[in-house]
């Protein structure tokens, strides 16, 4: 579970998600030292396809079905790096109602306390 904490520097809630993307990392090292020309193919492609989504949602003249185009293309080559990683199936944290009440709880307890930490004398915040 991810557990809500303050920033270092306490004027944020930080949701720490290293170790949930730790065993990815480590497959996705896995899958390149099983067949590195194949992989780094992959990666190449998928980098492809992030650049020019990038530059069709910053581009004026792009249309929104090129932006939807791009976003499909890069989902796409994402998806069959994850099909790579088994691991990557575990990464959506699924939360049962009482776990999700105490994430949210969590959350805005560290919220509140950097707000009213952070708020100017004598005005109060909305």
């Amino acid at each position: 579970m991810i557990r809500p904490q303050l920033s270092a520097d306490g004027r944020a809630v930080r949701l720490p998600l290293a170790e949930h993307v730790d065993p990815l990392l480590d497959e996705l090292a896995l899958a390149y030292t099983q067949d590195p020309d194949a992989f780094g193919r992959l990666l190449a492609a998928h980098a492809a396809r992030v650049v020019a989504l990038d530059y069709a949602i910053c581009c004026d003249d792009a249309t929104d079905y090129s932006r939807a185009m791009r976003a499909a293309e890069a989902d796409a080559t994402r998806e069959a790096l994850l099909d790579e990683c088994p691991v990557a199936v575990d990464l959506d944290l699924l939360l049962d109602p009482d776990s999700a009440i105490t994430f949210a709880t969590r959350t805005t307890r560290l919220a509140a306390h950097i707000r009213h930490r952070t708020a100017p004398e004598g005005t109060t915040r909305p």
